[in-house]
């Protein structure tokens, strides 16, 4: 957040991620702080699709949990914004625009005929569309909200200038998605202590994923993107990142690793965004057409391939229905829940080192690439290096250890990583929201958008897609969770 004064925006992200962490393990101590969070599920009946996440408080109204959500929001946010020097009263307006209209876009993506899909808890889309009482849906689940946030903030920030101008001081995607980041580090901590229980051979498979994304997607596109498209340092890692990587998260941290104009991942973040929602739509049930008898290579892949975290683990649950049901037809029939849970191990395994690669970015372009004139000063290393990885990996490693040392808290620590997505997950609305409200085409198409979609297409449908499938097929071939 661009204040006159005060702490800065990496710093800021990093104290609201660990405040609400902290609020959330108020639960190990008996004391839910967060359960009046509001939970938005896929509705028909829209006064059904509002609750508090926490079961307990089922008596309150959804309405009053929203607005306590926003009140929370607002007060935490207004905090911040104080710290940095914002403009309180244009803060207070502009943010409570963003919210609730933010919100609504991301309630509209859970109408059923857009959201309702196959999960692990009903994978048959037959049942799913029966419990609705619809006929039909595009089954993009709730990420569907995240989509509508987005093209709402397209609206506003190419069609109503004037009104985006009221938005202005608190449409800061990347505050929102760096808080985000440092509360999903908890979430992934516990699923990688789940995840020790799995087959060694899963968990090496998963690892080799880290080196396939990292080592090979990420040097491809960057080669591209600088040598047949002359994108400069700065526009060529960020894409390399958001496409070979984990879409938003990594392009934002790879950005803030480098020192990248703001502007820069906010582009990359929206392509990412856009070419996700092909990919949920597409993959699998490509994958269900041709991989329905290697139920494994199926799942990496949509790991591999689908670079954001919501809709990779949504394509996981798609495929799994779709590969489960078709096997069924043939006699053949898959245990639940694996195909699901290798999507998300390949995908936290991605996630986990994202932290990592900002870390050896930030060095080498502070060794290698600007900082001249003699012996670089381990001060700059760390000048550059983005404040909210060390939150996003506290959270992470300290449910890990957490829950390896005390396996017995593991279904509390599920019950506090339930609450904290909740907000986690508003803060990507407000992310895709505010993206879409600084997304002016006719400036990103100044800025070069156009070069930047045509790299993305060339390498995701070219190359990355491929490639993931054929590791896919390398290290899962034959495994089958019968």
């Amino acid at each position: 957040m661009e204040g006159k004064k005060g702490i800065s925006e990496d710093w800021l992200s990093f104290y609201l991620g660990l405040f609400l962490f902290i609020l959330g393990l108020g639960i190990f101590a008996g004391v839910d702080l967060l359960g009046w969070g509001i939970k938005t599920s896929v509705w028909i009946d829209v006064s059904k699709a509002l609750a508090p996440v926490s079961g307990e408080l089922k008596a309150m109204a959804g309405l009053t949990s929203l607005f306590l959500t926003y009140l929370f929001f607002l007060f935490v946010v207004l905090m911040g914004a104080i710290a940095m020097g914002a403009r309180i009263e244009k803060f207070v307006v502009g943010f409570t625009l963003v919210f609730w209209l933010s919100y609504l876009s991301y309630l509209l993506g859970h109408f059923a005929y857009i959201a309702a899909a196959p999960s692990k808890d009903m994978p048959d889309i037959a049942q799913v569309l029966k419990k609705f009482g619809i006929g039909w849906s595009l089954r993009l689940t709730g990420e569907a909200g995240l989509i509508a946030a987005l093209i709402a903030g397209l609206l506003v920030g190419n069609f109503a200038p004037k009104f985006s101008e009221t938005l202005k001081e608190a449409t800061r995607p990347e505050l929102y998605i760096k808080t985000a980041i440092v509360i999903m580090g908890a979430g992934l901590g516990v699923k990688a202590a789940e995840s020790m229980a799995m087959t060694s051979a899963v968990m090496f498979r998963g690892l080799c994923a880290i080196i396939e994304a990292y080592l090979i997607y990420w040097a491809v596109v960057y080669f591209v993107a600088r040598k047949y498209f002359k994108f400069s340092r700065e526009w060529a890692a960020p894409l390399a990142s958001g496409i070979s990587i984990c879409g938003v998260s990594a392009a934002i941290a790879t950005g803030a690793a480098i020192r990248a104009r703001p502007v820069v991942a906010i582009m990359v973040s929206s392509l990412v965004v856009i070419f996700a929602v092909v990919e949920l739509i597409f993959l699998p049930f490509l994958a269900s057409a041709f991989l329905w008898a290697e139920p494994l290579v199926a799942a990496a892949w949509m790991g591999l391939a689908v670079k954001t975290d919501g809709a990779a683990i949504a394509s996981g649950a798609i495929t799994e229905s779709l590969i489960r049901a078709k096997a069924l037809a043939q006699g053949v029939n898959y245990k639940e829940g694996w195909i699901l849970m290798t999507t998300t191990t390949v995908k936290m395994f991605i996630d986990v080192f994202i932290g990592v690669w900002a870390f050896i970015l930030a060095v080498i372009w502070c060794t290698k690439i600007e900082c001249t004139g003699g012996r670089v000063k381990a001060i700059e290393i760390w000048e550059r290096f983005p404040k909210f990885v060390i939150g996003y990996a506290f959270t992470f490693f300290f449910m890990l250890f957490l829950c390896l040392a005390q396996p017995g808290v593991i279904k509390t620590a599920r019950r506090i990583t339930g609450e904290l997505d909740v907000f986690r997950g508003l803060f990507f609305v407000l992310t895709f929201f505010t993206i879409g409200v600084v997304s002016n085409f006719k400036k990103l198409w100044e800025e070069g958008i156009g070069r930047l979609a045509a790299v993305y297409v060339l390498c995701l449908f070219g190359f990355i897609i491929w490639v993931g499938l054929l590791i896919s097929w390398i290290f899962f071939h034959g495994i089958k969770p019968l």
